[in-house]
C-alpha cells in the first residue's frame, strides 16, 4: 500500500505537470516492482501548494506499510531512486519523505 503525495509549490506547477504526468505511470510501475504490490494497491498525487521560496519547490511524501524485507537501507535506496526520477522530470530541488504505517491502527476504505 504505497500512498506517494507529490506536493509542487505553485509558482512552479504549470511548468512541471506536463513531466510530472509523464512521469507518473513509469513511477507507479517502478515502485510497484521494488515494493511488491499491484496497482490497486497504489495510490499517487500531485498536488499544488502555497509554499515558502526557500524551501525545496517539490515535496515528495511516501507513506508505506511495514514489512521485514523494507528495512531502512532498503527504503533509503528507494527514496534515492524517486527524488532522483522526480528531479529529472521537474527540474527542481526535490525533498523525500517516507513515514511507515502502524498496521495496527492504519484503516483504508476505498
Amino acid at each position: 500500500m504505497p500512498n506517494i503525495k507529490i506536493f509542487v509549490d505553485e509558482t512552479q506547477y504549470n511548468a512541471v505537470r506536463s513531466g510530472l504526468a509523464a512521469l507518473l505511470p513509469d513511477l507507479r510501475t517502478a515502485l510497484c516492482s521494488s515494493l511488491r504490490v499491484d496497482n490497486a494497491a497504489f495510490q499517487i498525487a500531485v498536488i499544488p501548494v502555497l509554499g515558502m521560496a526557500d524551501q525545496p519547490q517539490v515535496n515528495v511524501e511516501m507513506q508505506l506499510m511495514p514489512r521485514p524485507e523494507r528495512t531502512r537501507e532498503v527504503v533509503s535506496e528507494l527514496a534515492g531512486q524517486l527524488r532522483a526520477s522526480v528531479a529529472k522530470a521537474t527540474g527542481q530541488c526535490v525533498a523525500v519523505r517516507v513515514a511507515m504505517l502502524d498496521a495496527a491502527t492504519y484503516v483504508a476504505l476505498k
